[in-house]
């Protein structure tokens, strides 16, 4: 194994990433925040050029789980190869819960669990970040992989937003599970600052009762900490509302400040902070702002490219590495023959081009991806409309397109496969867009291919409009004060 990155960004599973990339002991903090199995397809939010949030969608994940070959196969893996009291929990777990989605969800999490165990250093802590649909669950898991004597704190994220009215209490908490690898862990208290109201009442030498030693004794406000109140298990911390200036538009985006207080509280700084379900990377702003080095994985094209976007944005001059995504036509075709839609989301982004959903309609069908564009003043909205084709490519290929472009100003072909001399000649046939804006002519029809891309190649077009929100700059170490211990 070569020697240990950070400040990278890894594209592929990470039970694969872990087992190959990172070294044992490695690693200081981990924070995962996995899919919680509740049978949901998670979406991305793509914005217009107007700002406004767009009406198309398209999947980011798949909260479900089924219970297949490869969940079965994983099963007796573990069975067979896992540490003892591990394999004998699953295998009673398996016992009672049958094959279902959600002994499929466990035996996906199990192995990876393992792995971040190996991975951690003694002085280590994880963060297991759930939901109630399979909190109670993964704690026993937990517990047989970290030791039940490592679990320190379910720690209660509370939070308040809109709800509906239902036939039972509205959950506004999430849970995080605090485990540490041994008990020489490191931990620097958190100070939450006082309150006005408390800090009124302190100047005014307001007495409270305390326990020292064996007796209760009274002390004022002056003799407290002046800094603040230590933080307890329950974080009162905002949800990230769709109005914020902090929100992405990710599914299942988490407030920064919730991540700044666990990462504070468990790492110092130059530590490694891993985060291997990472989506739109959170986890890896909070490090960096706080000066650790950081480790981020996911399994989507799209997660590595708004985490790139979003890290760019916030630390303008940034430095990281992104590793996994194709670098040659040979990793292409090997990403295509193994995800065709991976492969389509990754091909848009080398143009940044929004993917387009799966259900499309009218003028839409058979459209991949879309590039907006500013024209003509006062300010509107074009189009170019873009296709990815991974195998044999055709004439006909650029006939469609032809007509599909038809209703937008422009029409680009992504192909894998080198094009025909009768798709050039067709192109070519299609004409020119002029853009009375930036006063040129621009070809209607153009085809690129991935190895162009991979060279420098972009599309001929006015100036485009990004597809993501872009993310506030962000000055670096800032937040609660600690106390060593």
């Amino acid at each position: 194994m070569d020697e240990l990155k950070t400040n990278v960004l890894y594209f592929g599973d990470n039970l694969e990433i872990l087992h190959k990339y990172i070294p044992d002991n490695s690693i200081d903090m981990i924070y995962l925040d996995p899919p919680f199995s509740s049978k949901k397809d998670y979406n991305i939010i793509f914005k217009e050029a107007t700002g406004e949030r767009s009406e198309a969608q398209i999947k980011a994940f798949s909260d479900t789980w089924t219970w297949d070959k490869i969940a079965e196969r994983t099963y007796y893996d573990i069975v067979q190869a896992a540490p003892p009291e591990v394999a004998t929990l699953i295998d009673a777990m398996h016992s009672v819960l049958g094959n279902n989605d959600v002994m499929a969800y466990l035996v996906m999490m199990t192995p990876r669990l393992v792995e971040l165990h190996r991975v951690l250093k003694d002085t280590g802590s994880l963060y297991l970040h759930c939901d109630p649909t399979a909190s109670h669950y993964l704690k026993l898991v937990l517990d047989r992989v970290f030791g039940p004597r490592n679990f320190k704190n379910e720690i209660v994220w509370h939070y308040r937003r809109w709800t509906a009215p239902s036939k039972k209490f509205q959950r506004l908490h999430d849970i995080v599970f605090f485990y540490t690898k041994e008990d020489n862990y490191t931990f620097n208290e958190i100070l939450i600052p006082y309150t006005e109201g408390s800090v009124e009442r302190k100047t005014q030498g307001v007495l409270h009762r305390f326990k020292r030693g064996e007796e209760p004794v009274l002390v004022s406000d002056k003799e407290l900490q002046a800094e603040g109140v230590l933080a307890n298990d329950v974080f009162q911390i905002p949800f990230v509302a769709p109005s914020a200036k902090e929100r992405l538009g990710y599914p299942t985006q988490k407030p920064l400040t919730l991540l700044e207080r666990i990462i504070k509280a468990s790492s110092n700084e130059s530590d490694i902070v891993l985060d291997s379900f990472c989506g739109c990377g959170t986890a890896l702003v909070a490090a960096h702002k706080l000066n650790r080095r950081w480790i981020g994985i996911d399994i989507t094209h799209l997660a590595i490219r708004v985490m790139s976007k979003r890290l760019k944005d916030s630390f303008p001059g940034i430095e990281f590495e992104v590793i996994g995504e194709p670098v040659d036509s040979a990793g292409a075709k090997a990403l295509a023959h193994q995800d065709r839609y991976q492969f389509q989301w990754w091909a848009l982004s080398l143009i940044e081009a929004r993917p387009l959903g799966e259900k499309k309609k009218g003028d839409d069908k058979g459209i991949d991806g879309v590039i907006t564009f500013s024209e003509e003043r006062p300010t509107r909205a074009k189009r170019a409309v873009v296709q990815v084709k991974s195998g044999h490519v055709h004439v006909k290929d650029i006939r469609e397109l032809k007509d599909i472009a038809s209703h937008s100003a422009m029409g680009v072909f992504i192909t894998l496969e080198p094009p025909t001399r009768e798709m050039q000649t067709e192109a070519v046939s299609a004409g020119y867009y002029n853009s009375p804006l930036w006063e040129r002519d621009y070809p209607k029809i153009q085809i690129l291919t991935i190895e162009e891309l991979l060279a420098g190649k972009t599309v001929e077009m006015p100036p485009a409009n990004l597809p993501f929100p872009k993310a506030q700059k962000i000055p670096q170490k800032e937040g609660e004060q600690l106390r060593q211990l």
